[in-house]
């Protein structure tokens, strides 16, 4: 890691991006290698590289030269606190739900709002369908064929033969595909 001079120092805290850069760069080894130390269950490598870089911001924003102590051993002290401040947050016993849960798949999420309105706008578009395009047989075979029941079992239970509900029931799904 090297030294930090006085003018970087100043520049970056004067808010200058370039200085902020090049301090960041060469204080990057040392949060790097913080971060590698202090991963744990709630706390990944990229959260605690993050928290040391609030470290050195706490750093810059705090650092005192007139106590002679030098920058980079008091921004590595504050980079260290900052990182350990953030394990001992996430290994609490008040997180531990979080860090022992199992994440849920992505596809088993629930359906937010719009797609629960649209799937209600789809539904009735489809109810409408069944009520205006299908002959009155058509409908009975399909509704008895969406309950369940077999060709033969709604063919008994409308009085004709398998394969008139058969043909019912081709000419509802190709009715209802929009090809009339």
């Amino acid at each position: 890691m090297q030294q930090v001079d006085n003018e970087l120092l100043s520049r970056a805290c004067a808010g200058e991006e370039s200085a902020v850069a090049a301090l960041i760069a060469r204080m990057m080894p040392l949060i790097r290698k913080g971060a590698a130390c202090t991963t744990a269950p709630g706390l990944d490598f990229e959260d605690a590289v993050q928290e040391g870089l609030i470290g050195l911001f706490n750093a810059m924003r705090s650092y005192d030269a007139a106590k002679k102590t030098p920058f980079t051993a008091y921004a590595s002290s504050c980079i260290a606190n900052a990182q350990q401040d953030a394990r001992r947050r996430a290994t609490r016993k008040k997180h531990a739900p979080l860090n022992d849960s199992v994440p849920l798949p992505e596809d088993s999420a629930a359906p937010g709002p719009e797609e629960l309105a649209i799937a209600g706008e789809r539904y009735a578009d489809v109810l409408e369908r069944i009520d205006t395009v299908l002959s009155p047989f058509e409908r009975s075979a399909l509704l008895a064929g969406l309950e369940g029941q077999s060709a033969a079992q709604t063919a008994q239970s409308l009085g004709c033969t398998k394969k008139s509900v058969e043909n019912a029931l081709a000419r509802a799904r190709k009715k209802l595909r929009g090809g009339e």
